[in-house]
């Protein structure tokens, strides 16, 4: 019995007690919770459903309690029901039950922790996004690790995602580069707002070695062409860096397709419609503090040029028009300000800010080598690079390490210790405990033993084997609440703390029959747990975009 029957069980007994005391069953959630007590000595798992609804239904907590208990012990698999403090419900299952969860992990397979919670609506979720006037840094190297495990959560639990890149190749940033790219080409001086790193110079010398002809050009089609060429090779570098990074997107979306459909124009439009434009002081603004914002913005500025803000209407009202309900944007702590106005923007069209747009912010990644910060990229002379960070640790560590963490919480992530291969690493603790269960089964085969059909669930009955299967009945609740909540890292600690429970079990209870012993049936009911727990590190790294080894 996995924790989701149990709480259907918990919720079916429920609405029976409700019926015999003749209350209203209405007052009765669509579903109920159970969790794993933290004395094991309470129960398999407890229930505050009696507390939850006692006021609602005029009954004393413990009266409801006793109700719910009597019918909860009727159900098959339910071995006793106890009544603690003001009204929890202790249940304990029978040996059986709880061993069928391996049963259920093998038979589903890859589909295990799968669920439809978050089905229904199109969501976009756009992350990463940096400018394409240099590589990409560890800030969004952190958004690629944790907007790709979030993509993947959202599929897990059945949401139809489509993940996007802004390209932002409009705007003074691309003029800055292009000139930065054109000084380098003509061996002068950088620009004193330009850009910097070796990385300018590969990018100029490769335009030069296409076009040779582009520097005898007259100066605005000489920087013309490093703007466009410029761009396009950059980009080509930020896509095929994170494609190395296990990372792709759906949909690459370049700013200038806004300006050459007049969409910002739609959208000033569409806003002046709603009643939201001003004109004040030969600028053009939208009034968002109506909404929350705490300033108003300008979307055409007194020159006659479009705002920052004006390309934000647009790529918002592109994405609302594209079908999608529910618009997700991941950005740096450097972003907290586009909370309010993004919200307020959304509003401004119409839309429900609380179910049309999502802001995530996320905090920045401090590096240390040797008990020592590491800021500066070799190559491009700014922070730390992807490529870098890949160079330094490995696909998998830095995709486990920077996923690991909440996103709101600032890491400083010591490579020594990323690098290291023991139990201190992390990531090495957890595929080591996958590594550990493929030798385990290709020892099996290499005797002729296989679990076979024949499980008998109630011979798991040793304390480790009960604490390893609670803890595989939980992987789908984990996932769950890891994509509603959008916490990645809960998948991660839930792992690392799967791979104690394992090497602990592994540690009690020998699986494999010694030289002079016959494979039995308990053999057998261990390679169904041994097998369930690798489905459950493949399914759970899977979502962190981590390989699980079968040897290391």
């Amino acid at each position: 019995m996995t924790p989701t029957q149990l709480a259907d069980a918990v919720l079916a007994a429920t609405r029976a007690a409700l019926t015999d005391l003749g209350l209203d069953l209405a007052m009765l959630p669509a579903a109920v919770g159970v969790e794993r007590p933290r004395n094991p000595e309470h129960g398999d798992y407890a229930s505050t459903i009696a507390m939850q609804l006692a006021r609602s239904a005029g009954v004393a907590p413990r009266t409801l309690a006793q109700a719910v208990s009597a019918k909860l012990v009727e159900f098959p698999g339910i071995a006793a029901v106890d009544i603690a403090g003001p009204g929890f419900l202790n249940i304990r299952l029978d040996v059986s039950a709880i061993g069928e969860i391996a049963r259920v992990v093998v038979a589903d397979g890859s589909n295990y922790g799968r669920s439809t919670s978050l089905a229904g609506g199109k969501v976009n979720l756009e992350y990463v996004s940096a400018n394409p006037t240099g590589p990409i840094h560890i800030g969004g190297v952190r958004w690629a690790a944790v907007g790709d495990a979030l993509t993947r959560l959202f599929r897990a639990t059945g949401a139809d995602v489509t993940t996007e890149y802004y390209f932002n190749d409009a705007g003074a940033q691309i003029d800055r580069f292009a000139r930065s790219l054109l000084a380098s080409a003509r061996s002068e001086p950088v620009p004193e707002d330009g850009y910097v790193g070796d990385y300018i110079n590969d990018i100029a010398g490769a335009i030069v070695g296409k076009q040779p002809a582009a520097l005898e050009l007259p100066e605005d089609q000489a920087r013309e062409v490093f703007r466009t060429e410029g761009v396009r090779l950059m980009f080509d570098d930020v896509k095929s860096t994170l494609a190395e990074f296990g990372v792709e997107f759906d949909v690459y979306f370049n700013e200038q397709t806004l300006h050459a459909r007049g969409e910002l124009d739609t959208a000033l439009a569409r806003l002046t419609e709603e009643g939201h434009v001003y004109k004040a002081d030969g600028a053009t603004w939208v009034r968002t503090t109506a909404f929350g914002d705490d300033k108003d913005r300008v979307i055409v500025k007194s020159n006659g040029s479009w705002g920052y803000f004006a390309g934000d209407c647009a790529y918002y009202l592109d994405k609302r028009r594209r079908g999608f309900d529910k618009v997700v944007i991941i950005l740096g702590a450097d972003h907290h300000g586009y909370v309010g106005r993004l919200r307020a923007m959304a509003a401004c069209f119409g839309d429900d800010p609380d179910k049309n747009i999502e802001i995530i912010i996320g905090q920045m990644v401090n590096l240390i080598k040797d008990g020592k910060p590491l800021k500066l990229s070799k190559r491009a002379g700014t922070l730390v690079t992807l490529r870098e960070i890949i160079d330094m640790l490995s696909v998998d560590a830095a995709r486990y390490a920077l996923a690991r963490y909440s996103i709101d919480s600032t890491i400083d992530l010591d490579l020594d210790l990323w690098t290291r291969q023991s139990s201190e690493n992390p990531i090495f603790y957890v595929q080591y405990a996958h590594a550990r269960i493929a030798s385990l089964l290709r020892n099996a085969e290499e005797l002729g033993i296989t679990r076979g059909d024949d499980y008998d669930p109630g011979l798991l009955s040793h304390e480790k084997e009960r604490d390893l299967l609670r803890s595989l009945g939980e992987f789908p609740g984990v996932v769950q609440m890891a994509a509603e909540l959008r916490e990645p890292h809960r998948v991660a600690r839930y792992l690392e703390d799967l791979a104690s429970t394992y090497h602990k079990f592994y540690d009690s209870c020998r699986v494999l029959p010694r030289a002079d012993e016959h494979a039995s049936d308990l053999t057998r009911a261990r390679l169904w747990l041994a097998e369930a727990a690798r489905i459950v590190f493949v399914n759970g790294l899977w979502l962190l975009g981590v390989s699980a080894p079968e040897r290391m």
